[in-house]
């Protein structure tokens, strides 16, 4: 319809502004439990049109004396935390259709998360999953349901441990 028709214009709605993506972070480390929470996450990502992010903290060298071993032991775990990377980044982009958002943090690791969180505000949700022995849930989840819980701009999934993959298909 134009004007020249005769007819008036009807005016469209504004088109609401883009909506970011959910970003689900989930934070790499040799757990068990780990694939089970990056399975989590990635189904949620593809089924809610999100995207996961990674991350690896690198706990800092305690060499402060030997400066050459102190660095000779960083760039060792900065190439073990890659190639690790590498792999779940391969597992990401086959259960969630998309290749992820990686981070290498170098520090404490609770520390680290809660900065990652507060400097990236696509991070949206993070996902951790839970170890089913005596010890405990795990000592990133212990700290964070913590004194701080009250930090934290966003919510936290904690995905049991003991899930099969069917569980979180179901879940997911």
């Amino acid at each position: 319809m134009s004007e020249a028709d005769g007819q008036k214009p009807v005016d469209k709605p504004p088109t609401p502004p883009l909506m970011t993506s959910r970003i689900f972070l989930v934070i790499i480390d040799e757990s068990p439990e780990l694939k089970i929470a990056l399975r989590y996450a990635c189904k949620r990502a593809a089924k809610t049109g999100g995207r996961v992010a990674m991350a690896y903290v690198m706990e800092p060298a305690d060499y402060q004396e030997w400066v050459g071993v102190s660095n000779l032991i960083r760039d060792e775990a900065r190439q073990q935390a890659e190639a690790i990377m590498q792999k779940m980044a391969g597992e990401v982009h086959k259960l969630s259709g998309n290749f992820p958002i990686l981070f290498f943090r170098e520090g404490e690791r609770q520390d680290e998360v809660m900065k990652l969180i507060d400097e990236e505000p696509t991070i949206s949700i993070l996902v951790l999953g839970a170890s089913t022995g005596p010890k405990g849930p795990g000592p990133l989840i212990s700290a964070l349901t913590g004194k701080a819980m009250s930090k934290l701009r966003i919510p936290i999934t904690i995905v049991p441990g003991n899930l099969t993959e069917a569980d979180v298909e179901n879940i997911a």
